[in-house]
């Protein structure tokens, strides 16, 4: 009856918190997790219903959650042509921290499409976006994780305002899919 991969490596988790990130700024949840549900402004937006829902993206892995929000499509994208889908569903426990649409929007055109076509540059990048363990809403205070890259990013803030590296504020955050957390974020982080 199940139909899900066996969870593999964390290095698949960048791949799955990129696109579910995606998800999860478009999809509050209906029903909060220790009082802790989805939280900021672009949750309004996630559909009540179906797929793309709260409830809906709870069900599946974080890359195929992703696939159900439009607003995470160019994410959902860049996972596919670095190769990050299987490895992102297949992880157990990770985190994501996902860029929207506008984030890549942000990134001039020339410069996001040299980045979409090196393989090695995007899966840099879209792993930089994933943490290898669960990030709960009150670690993200004062918050410092290692990403799958290797390196590390921060996060800071209170209540429901969040900056992660002090450049990208959570727009949807603690959205939950079957093998992620996702924080949907407003700039794409670049490893440093």
């Amino acid at each position: 009856m199940t139909t899900m991969l066996m969870r593999r490596r964390v290095p698949a988790g960048l791949a799955a918190a990129a696109l579910a990130v995606s998800l999860g700024a478009l999809a509050p949840r209906a029903s909060a997790d220790d009082g802790d549900g989805p939280f900021g402004p672009a949750c309004a937006s996630v559909p009540k219903d179906g797929a793309g829902s709260f409830d809906g993206m709870a069900q599946d892995p974080v890359a195929t959650a992703a696939s159900n929000n439009p607003a995470l499509s160019t994410l959902v994208a860049a996972v596919q042509k670095a190769g990050l889908v299987d490895t992102l569903n297949n992880a157990e426990d990770i985190t994501v921290f996902a860029p929207t649409n506008d984030a890549f929007a942000k990134i001039p055109k020339a410069d996001l499409d040299k980045v979409l076509a090196d393989k090695a540059a995007l899966t840099e990048i879209l792993t930089y976006h994933v943490v290898g363990e669960p990030v709960q809403k009150a670690d993200l205070a004062d918050g410092s994780f290692k990403t799958l890259e290797g390196g590390t990013l921060t996060t800071s803030g209170s209540g429901d305002a969040y900056e992660v590296n002090d450049t990208a504020a959570v727009v949807c955050g603690n959205v939950k899919t079957a093998n992620a957390t996702v924080y949907i974020i407003d700039t794409v982080l670049m490893p440093q």
